[in-house]
């Protein structure tokens, strides 16, 4: 320290916690400007330089500009509550919309990890068994489209895809086909499908498709699609042993597939089929 109230610019780093870089770009552009001692010329500061730091500081969090911070301490601007007003306002705009843009990424990468824990889950612990579950009950967007046994282009859907895009929504979590016909399904016929997706942002209520609400048999399918009808035979041969009545349509709702790997061994997929007790003859 030189004298008192007078700091070196190392002083004011370490007292500010602020590099020597910035401050000197800071008085390169005046914003923190520096003052020269008289007999040898070393840069130092003063007590309201050290004040300036903390105003610069919150300016900086909440994402204004170094020019835009200049322009309000230094209020030379004859309206200057209007050009603060105005900036702020544009700057709660700008925020807002960085705000939905993180919020839709936020969502997005949260979905695909909870779907990469799950289909983790199910190969770790071979996770084959049916079982009998509520599903709740959600509103999705869904498309009509015709079925021709190539799984691949159902999935990864360029048609569905423009659909959203035409929406000006986008997507999230795992896509889910409903297929109106099991026995077609298990017989690998082509057929009438809804393509299944959540949405990020809500859709028009003609568009939505309720989902769940209802007790289904589900049961996981680990590894390639090639052989799914083969856990469709074992979910109706639970559902006879156990006097439950499946419905003629079923929901496959691909946990890991073509959008997360092209290996197939990591492939998981969940068969959703609705099924209600038989009433057993007196």
């Amino acid at each position: 320290m030189k004298n008192k109230n007078q700091y070196f610019i190392g002083d004011m780093s370490r007292m500010c916690n602020i590099s020597k870089k910035a401050l000197r770009y800071y008085d390169q552009i005046n914003l923190i400007p520096s003052h020269r001692d008289g007999c040898n010329n070393y840069r130092f500061y003063t007590d309201e330089s050290v004040l300036a730091v903390p105003v610069i500081k919150y300016y900086k969090q909440m994402g204004f500009t170094l020019e835009e911070m200049k322009e309000f301490i230094e209020g030379n601007n004859t309206n200057v509550f209007k050009t603060i007003q105005h900036s702020f306002q544009a700057k709660i705009e700008e925020l807002g919309k960085n705000q939905e843009e993180i919020h839709r990424k936020y969502v997005s990468v949260k979905d695909w990890h909870e779907l990469i824990i799950e289909a983790e889950t199910v190969i770790d612990n071979d996770i084959r068994e049916v079982a009998i579950k509520f599903i709740e009950p959600s509103d999705i967007l869904f498309q009509d489209q015709v079925f021709e046994n190539d799984l691949k282009s159902s999935i990864i859907n360029l048609q569905f895809t423009r659909y959203v895009e035409d929406l000006k929504n986008e997507i999230t979590g795992p896509v889910i086909i409903n297929y109106s016909s099991v026995q077609d399904r298990i017989d690998r016929k082509d057929q009438e499908i809804k393509i299944l997706q959540k949405t990020i942002m809500p859709c028009p209520e003609e568009n939505q498709y309720r989902f769940g609400g209802k007790m289904m048999l589900s049961c996981y399918h680990i590894g390639s699609h090639d052989n799914l009808h083969e856990t469709y035979l074992k979910i109706e041969k639970w559902a006879s042993e156990n006097r439950y009545q499946l419905s003629n349509e079923s929901f496959e709702r691909y946990v890991t597939d073509y959008w997360t790997t092209s290996n197939t061994s990591k492939f998981v997929t969940e068969i959703l089929i609705e099924a209600s007790r038989r009433e057993v003859a007196p």
